[in-house]
């Protein structure tokens, strides 16, 4: 954890901030905090700055709180992604969290098993669990927007053209015979399959709505891996100067 990110019912006034949970916890166990420590502490969708332990109780502690740094800016690319398998979707919501995209779209195709759509990582606390642990990895506050689309068609003919306006639709495609383009100026709208990639059909109808296909090389990545290694390919300079 780099950052102790609070949400709004820690705080018991725009100062002071009640800790407990596995954060108090953290607290204890990892920093060995004590009374008059400091730690680098943020209010979720708000600043960063320093937290003051001024009391420990035996299951929470009290902070005196300066928080006046504002988060860094997020990465111009608004992600799409077929829903992954379970396991992996915990790893890439804390992923995507860390590395600063804040519009993410789920959605279904072909290769997608229904089975996916009634995980119980894809309900509203455990989606926000897993990205506020990126966001402490991250040192970052502003939780991503993660919206849910199962009908592939409809999504991608009737609302792609309109989120990725004014940007450049990329889809990461391992069967498709140009590289993929490096350190863009434009902002991005990144569409990445489920593993073994789009079917034809829904290469043709991404690229029907203007989307671009573009592979990343000879060896075909995992989806969690996929998805840094394009961001930063596609917007090196931008994503490696936010901090």
């Amino acid at each position: 954890m780099n950052l102790l990110l609070l949400s709004d019912e820690h705080f018991l006034s725009p100062t002071t901030a009640s800790i407990s949970g596995y954060q108090f916890q953290h607290l204890k166990q990892v920093h060995k905090a004590e009374i008059g420590d400091t730690v680098k502490v943020g209010r979720i969708n708000g600043n960063i700055g320093e937290g003051k332990i001024i009391e420990i109780h035996a299951d929470h502690a009290l902070m005196d709180l300066h928080l006046s740094i504002t988060p860094p800016q997020p990465i111009p690319i608004t992600l799409i992604l077929a829903l992954p398998r379970p396991k992996m979707l915990k790893r890439i919501l804390q992923t995507i969290a860390t590395i600063g995209v804040k519009h993410v779209f789920l959605i279904n195709s072909y290769r997608v098993e229904k089975s996916y759509w009634h995980s119980p990582l894809l309900h509203e606390d455990k989606i926000r669990e897993n990205l506020i642990l990126g966001l402490e990895q991250g040192i970052d506050t502003i939780l991503p927007v993660i919206t849910t689309k199962k009908r592939f068609k409809p999504f991608v003919e009737d609302e792609l053209p309109a989120i990725s306006e004014n940007s450049r639709v990329i889809v990461g495609h391992p069967k498709a015979s140009v590289p993929c383009p490096q350190n863009l100026t434009e902002p991005v709208t990144l569409i990445i399959g489920p593993e073994g990639g789009f079917i034809p059909y829904e290469i043709d109808l991404l690229c029907a709505n203007g989307a671009e296909s573009f592979n990343l090389g000879p060896r075909i990545l995992r989806v969690e891996q996929a998805i840094p290694a394009l961001v930063y390919r596609l917007l090196a300079d931008q994503a490696l100067s936010i901090g």
